[in-house]
């Protein structure tokens, strides 16, 4: 039976079962294909940009016999699906600075029918700003470790609403809901990275920035003492 990685097994979690799934920078199409033949999902999506990787995914549809199930698609981002084609969008592997890229480009991604999943390399902080900005919800977020690294996850949805968060906000999200240990840990990283950028504040930038900064490390470590885990 295939199995996934722990990090693309966490967003896999996250696909509700029923839905048609679409994922965005397939390469070997191991998640959709993961879907498909556990029952998850009737029908998927494997796009990729490049010809190589969808090459791979389609191997891998042909070696677990579900070709018929499992659309091959060379799109970049969102650019090739029409809005009725599925209902969940998974974008797994790359830097929150290029989800946030794709996802403005697909305008009817504003459909609370829709669900994004999304598992950000890097910058999460930059997908969580852009989806707050345009209306969306984080609606759950987990994290967990693979290959001695840490990985958070999140699902959002349109709500159409703004809501009005703390500039802290963008860098924890939901992730002081989580209870596993690996959030905690995961936040943690994110203050240190966050502490280093303030002592290149500090050295060469403006004190206002540097001020910022400061807050937001003392938010999100007030979020991190507060996590409770699940007993």
């Amino acid at each position: 039976m295939l199995k996934l990685s722990e990090r693309i097994m966490m967003a896999a979690k996250m696909v509700r079962k029923g839905s048609i799934a679409a994922d965005i920078g397939t390469d070997h199409a191991y998640l959709p294909a993961w879907l498909i033949l556990n029952g998850i999902c009737p029908e998927a999506l494997a796009c990729d940009l490049r010809k190589g990787p969808l090459d791979n995914a389609r191997k891998t549809v042909e070696h677990y016999g579900i070709s018929d199930k499992i659309k091959l698609r060379l799109s970049d981002g969102f650019d090739e699906i029409e809005p009725f084609e599925a209902q969940d969008f998974i974008m797994c592997g790359m830097g929150g600075t290029l989800m946030a890229e794709l996802v403005s480009r697909a305008y009817w991604l504003k459909d609370n029918d829709k669900l994004l999943i999304l598992q950000p390399q890097s910058h999460a902080e930059d997908i969580r700003a852009h989806l707050i900005e345009n209306g969306f919800e984080i609606t759950e977020e987990d994290a967990c470790t693979d290959g001695g690294k840490l990985y958070c996850a999140f699902s959002a949805r349109y709500s159409g609403e703004k809501k009005k968060y703390s500039d802290a906000y963008i860098y924890y999200g939901r992730l002081p809901e989580c209870k596993k240990p690996e959030a905690k840990q995961y936040l943690c990283k994110v203050v240190d990275r966050l502490k280093t950028k303030l002592e290149a504040e500090k050295l060469h930038g403006s004190s206002e920035k540097a001020d910022n900064l400061s807050r937001i490390i003392s938010e999100t470590e007030e979020k991190i003492n507060e996590m409770q885990p699940d007993s």
